[in-house]
């Protein structure tokens, strides 16, 4: 017999109720529920082994997030009409909720843990993204898996001055503030989000009031589990711990690990006194010692190097490279650097460095961004790639993993704020060429594609830096060290690494994560302001680089303007069967895209020239303007007739000058008076009524004869042989002679 399914509800705000329910799905799985809110709800399952791997020594946890199109009633727009790998979206909110679950697992548990986070139906108002990991975890809440706490997630964001809990899709697209937050009962977890420079204080409130939501989720899942009857987790094995070896480790080694650290100052030169000590150490147990016991030495070694290193930032105040605590490595920037791009800048801070290129391109080069719920196009592309030998290894070169997709968005969302509008005509992407590193190259990505934007002339108002920050701690005495610009090794060990982007006006992305319990929010106020001043230093450098964006794209630039036109012209713009649009492409050598959007057509005009661009501008101008009476025109002959000529006077609107109209003087034919492609001036004297036909004239525009006007010329005719030649009567109309 199927067993009732056990739920629990709260309310998040404002009367919106969240329920979480287990027992009815995935049963076979050690930990499964559904979390619903409206119409969205999202199901997630655990599955632990039981035992680790033989000679396994780390935890392998894996979270993925996934989206299913029909949860929204869509049939995915693939070729093969199916969900294949993650997309960015489904990767970055699987990173938010890795990073919130991985510290709740004991340090010594090895077991492989696999978390599935599914979106099974779509509310187009509700954002799953922060409702994943309150899914995972009461997941891990109802099994028996062993978990330290429970832990939430939720979303604050900031809309007309007033803070929200989990707001609405359509709320949040007005928001100025947009941060996720992830924490136990006691303490935060990991924030991430953007801002459009807000203060320090401004995200310090976030914090504060996210922590008070979290608290409600963590109490509904604790009473979950009390329904569910868990009253204990699984017994797992325990690495072999070696007292004795540990002793001998440190013994041999302590004092050297410390001088190393102390006295090394490039990263090479550490890591190679670090191996060659290893190895020492290694030789040092005797060709007898078995290899399992040299592996647990190799353990404890790289275990008693983290414990000397942050010793020695506490007491000795001294980092690994020599610097102060809060001390920015030294700066190296350079714009304009290649040819061919349409801008370009290397930014080296320390031994981290970023090749960075900005490249132009038109609306038909926008991305589309496809979730289940809905399908945007961005005009804003940020790319973010670390190859191998940033870091002198030797790796298979392939598509962007994990860590790449969470770097660049952080560095996408910073330099987003200060990105131009939706007037501006360009699709803009950014790709980031890690070259070298040693900590914080997403900062590095920041910085540089701040200096590359303004190089490239995308009109950014205020550079926006990023640095990225470290925290060590010891409760036994309370002692802790904030480090500015932390190093990679520094990031290995912290107890908070946290990466800090914005201008000189504010804090524009965070992204968080927090190894430790009972962080206060002083603290947290004392990293925000050192992590200011860092920003600062650097924001001082790039402005000496180059202050401000240039005034115009790079010559080898394609040129494009954007036109908002009324939405009755644009059949008129695109013609019969597409017959005038190609006919502007043709003769200007322009790319034109015209998009309807609410009561107007948007109409990009891009060229690789800038003639062809201002070409191509004036004749759609002259297709969408309307004709005013009294107007004086160029117009350019397209047809004779014996009655006259028919011109163009603006592009797409043709008149006729009839022959009365082209001069004072009386003229009997068209011969040799007009020819097609000619160029006159006319000016606009009436619209027929009925017709909508326009009445053109040249001759207003002419000096008139003196004694109004002229007299009607006589045709020139050859003199008769035999006599005078005689005149025609002035009374006779020219078809009667």
């Amino acid at each position: 017999m199927l067993s009732q399914p056990i739920s629990v509800s709260f309310d998040i705000g404002g009367g919106r109720m969240v329920t979480i329910e287990t027992g009815k799905i995935a049963r076979q799985a050690h930990g499964s529920v559904t979390v619903r809110m409206g119409n969205s709800i999202l199901m997630a399952t655990v599955v632990a082994n039981k035992e680790a791997k033989e000679g396994q020594d780390f935890f392998p946890l894996s979270v993925d997030y996934m989206e299913k199109f029909a949860s929204a009633g869509r049939i995915p727009g693939s070729f093969f009409k199916r969900e294949g790998r993650l997309s960015d979206s489904e990767i970055l909110v699987s990173r938010l909720v890795d990073r919130a679950l991985r510290p709740l697992f004991p340090e010594d548990y090895y077991c492989e843990v696999q978390v599935i986070i599914t979106l099974i139906s779509s509310d187009k108002e509700v954002l799953p993204d922060a409702m994943a990991c309150l899914a995972a975890s009461a997941a891990l809440a109802v099994s028996d898996v062993p978990i330290k706490e429970i832990i939430s997630e939720v979303r604050v964001a900031r809309i007309n001055g007033e803070y929200v809990v989990n707001p609405s899709r359509t709320e949040l697209a007005t928001a100025d503030m947009d941060f996720i937050i992830a924490a136990t009962e006691k303490n935060l977890m990991m924030v991430e989000g953007e801002s459009k420079e807000c203060s320090e204080e401004d995200l310090v409130k976030v914090l504060e009031i996210a922590h008070d939501a979290i608290r409600l989720q963590i109490h509904a899942q604790q009473e979950l589990r009390e329904k569910v009857g868990v009253t204990g987790k699984r017994d797992y094995k325990k690495p072999v711990v070696d007292e004795e070896l540990q002793n001998k480790v440190a013994a041999f080694a302590k004092d050297k690990v410390y001088q190393i650290s102390k006295a090394a100052s490039s990263k090479n030169e550490r890591y190679e006194a670090y191996d060659k000590l290893k190895e020492e150490l290694v030789a040092s147990l005797g060709e007898e010692a078995e290899d399992a016991t040299k592996k647990l030495a190799k353990k404890y070694y790289e275990d008693l190097k983290w414990e000397v290193v942050r010793n020695m930032m506490l007491d000795d105040r001294i980092r690994l490279d020599g610097r102060q605590l809060d001390q920015v490595r030294p700066l190296a920037m350079e714009v304009d650097l290649l040819p061919s791009p349409h801008g370009a800048a290397l930014f080296t801070r320390g031994e981290t460095q970023s090749l960075t290129t900005v490249t132009l391109g038109t609306p038909l080069d926008e991305l589309l961004v496809e979730s289940a719920a809905v399908s945007d196009y961005s005009k804003f592309i940020l790319h973010y790639n670390f190859p191998p030998f940033s870091t002198g290894e030797i790796k298979f070169l392939r598509g962007p993993g994990r860590r790449e997709v969470g770097h660049g968005n952080l560095a996408m969302r910073s330099l987003k704020q200060m990105m131009p509008g939706n007037d501006y005509p360009y699709t803009v992407r950014v790709v980031s060429d890690i070259l070298e590193s040693n900590g914080s190259s997403s900062m590095a990505t920041v910085c540089a594609g701040s200096l590359a934007l303004m190089d490239a002339g995308v009109p950014i108002p205020k550079h926006v830096s990023g640095v990225a920050m470290g925290l060590i701690t010891r409760s036994s005495d309370n002692k802790f060290a904030i480090l500015t610009d932390i190093l990679g090794d520094e990031d290995h060990l912290g107890d908070m690494d946290f990466k800090v982007t914005g201008t000189r006006d504010g804090i524009c992305g965070v992204q968080m994560d927090i190894k430790i319990d009972g962080l206060s929010m002083d603290t947290m106020r004392q990293a925000l302001n050192q992590a200011k001043a860092g920003r600062l230093h650097i924001l001082d450098a790039m402005y000496n680089t180059i202050a401000a964006a240039r005034e115009e794209v790079k010559p080898h630039a394609p040129r494009m303007v954007k036109l908002f036109i009324d939405k009755e012209f644009i059949g008129a713009v695109i013609g019969p069967q597409g017959k005038i649009i190609q006919e502007i492409q043709r003769e200007t050598g322009a790319t034109i895209n015209i998009e309807e959007v609410g009561n107007q057509g948007e109409v990009s005009i891009f060229s690789p020239v800038k003639e062809g661009l201002d070409k191509a501008v004036n004749w759609i101008k002259g297709i969408v303007a309307i004709p005013e009476v009294g107007s004086v025109y160029e117009a350019k002959v397209k047809g004779i007739k014996e009655f006259g000529a028919f011109v163009e006077f603006i592009p797409g609107k043709q008149g006729l000058l009839h022959i009365s109209e082209i001069s004072w003087k009386r003229l009997e034919s068209m011969d040799g008076v007009l020819k097609e492609g000619d160029v006159v001036k006319v000016k606009l004297i009436g619209i027929d009524e009925k017709t909508g036909k326009y009445k053109l004239s040249r001759k207003v525009l002419m000096p008139k004869p003196e004694g109004g006007a002229a007299p009607v010329p006589a045709p020139q005719r050859a003199p008769r042989p035999d006599g005078p030649r005689i005149e025609p009567r002035q009374d006779r109309k020219p078809d009667q002679e």
